[in-house]
């Protein structure tokens, strides 16, 4: 498979910016770097696990547990926002060590495969709270060393196109997890407990596949004096007027993001779908995520990226529209979802090449980290704040005043487009 150094199968050309490059079908693969492809196999596999393990819990912790919208608002909180606290210090043991960003990855990676079975005899809140979040410190860890490896892989021209290849490659994971999940719901008796099983023994072969065929990419060039990798440099880096804005883009628009849990058991309540079939509807946002990553990181590489990225908060704040709507057509379910997933498609791996233009390579995993971690933590808060207000005034009243946030502080982000966008 994909041993080789991942820069030697980059034309030499290609990364100088402004060279023109023939349009031949050769030259067209080798803008996908093998490292690319190899990480996109490990996220494949790994996002099976975590998906059928994510699709499954809302419904677990609700239903079975009897947890308030409130209790669940935490954990699912934890679940997506404890990762900010570590993603720093991954970024840091990354750049600091050169060439550690596959193993740095790789002990996240491992980290998150060993809570799997420990949900087994998780039964209250306290254990459960607390196995979601080293699972999630274990995401943490990887998150933006693998980010570093796929911007320092790719060309400025390119990066766009990557990052959608590895999010099509990471989503079709994230497909087959909920259908895996609701197979083994149907086909065991104890499914829950089959659901944690299974995934932790395909979380194994995730870290397997990363150790045997990732490559251990690491710098090409030398650190300059004013960037070598200390937590100071990774936080001074907010310095760039490029970053800064994209950061507090990234956390403005965090606080106003619904946590795709709530937006499942917000279409469960609205259509009333029986429990059997709730592992189904991440399928919906993982399949429009899986057909338009690539083609709209292409799109944000040629229009710019700033204007995908807003563009798909614009889809987000419809499908909040249409929650909100008092239609109830058979097309809502598919409607919602499709722009559930077309959110993703244009925001998560087009913010990361967004900012990788503004971060040096000897920092590149800091520098991602920074805004990767005002995004955690900024949705963290929306978890929280979002079942608070669903536990005080109803589930609608909660999701209109994050419609009206989202619309405000997608306003404000128009304002802070980056120099380098602006000159596209």
């Amino acid at each position: 498979m994909y041993v080789a150094d991942s820069r030697a199968s980059t034309p030499a050309p290609a990364s100088v910016e402004g060279t023109a490059r023939p349009a031949t079908a050769g030259r067209y693969r080798s803008t996908i770097a093998p490292t690319v492809l190899a990480l996109g196999t490990v996220s494949l596999v790994t996002d099976v696990s975590s998906e059928m393990v994510t699709a499954v819990l809302p419904l677990y912790l609700v239903a079975g547990l009897g947890l308030s919208p409130l209790g669940f608002g935490l954990l699912d909180g934890v679940y997506n926002g404890f990762s900010a606290v570590v993603r720093l210090v991954g970024g840091h043991l990354a750049d600091r060590g050169g060439g550690r960003h596959k193993w740095v990855a790789g002990a996240g990676y491992a980290l998150s495969a060993l809570c799997k079975p420990l949900l087994l005899i998780a039964h209250s809140l306290t254990p459960i709270g607390l196995i979601l979040a080293a699972d999630r410190t274990g995401k943490g860890l990887r998150t933006a060393p693998r980010d570093a490896l796929i911007s320092l892989s790719s060309t400025p021209e390119t990066r766009g196109r990557a990052f959608g290849v590895h999010r099509a490659m990471d989503t079709a994971g994230a497909l087959l997890g909920p259908l895996a999940a609701f197979l083994i719901l149907r086909a065991t008796v104890d499914g829950y407990d089959a659901v944690f099983t299974v995934s932790f023994c395909v979380a194994v072969l995730g870290v397997l596949i990363l150790v045997l065929f990732v490559p251990s990419g690491g710098r090409t060039e030398p650190a300059a004096p004013g960037a070598r990798p200390t937590l100071r440099a990774a936080l001074g880096l907010l310095a760039d007027r490029d970053l800064r804005r994209i950061t507090l883009c990234a956390l403005l628009l965090g606080l106003a993001t619904v946590s795709d849990s709530f937006v499942y058991l917000l279409l469960q309540r609205r259509l009333g779908v029986p429990d059997r079939w709730f592992a189904l509807l991440p399928l919906g946002t993982a399949a429009a995520f899986l057909l338009l990553a690539v083609p709209l990181g292409r799109l944000a590489d040629r229009w710019g990226r700033w204007r995908v990225f807003l563009a798909g908060h614009a889809a987000l704040l419809l499908a909040y529209a249409l929650l909100l709507a008092s239609w109830h057509g058979t097309a809502l379910p598919y409607a919602v979802l499709a722009l559930h997933g077309t959110f993703y498609a244009a925001t998560d791996g087009v913010l990361m090449a967004a900012a990788s233009d503004s971060v040096p390579e000897a920092l590149r995993s800091s520098g991602l980290a920074l805004v990767q971690t005002g995004q955690a933590a900024t949705r963290f808060a929306c978890s929280l704040g979002f079942g608070a207000a669903w536990t005080l005034w109803g589930d609608r009243t909660a999701l209109s005043v994050s419609a009206v946030a989202l619309a405000g502080c997608a306003a404000y982000a128009l304002t802070l487009r980056p120099f380098r966008e602006a000159a596209v």
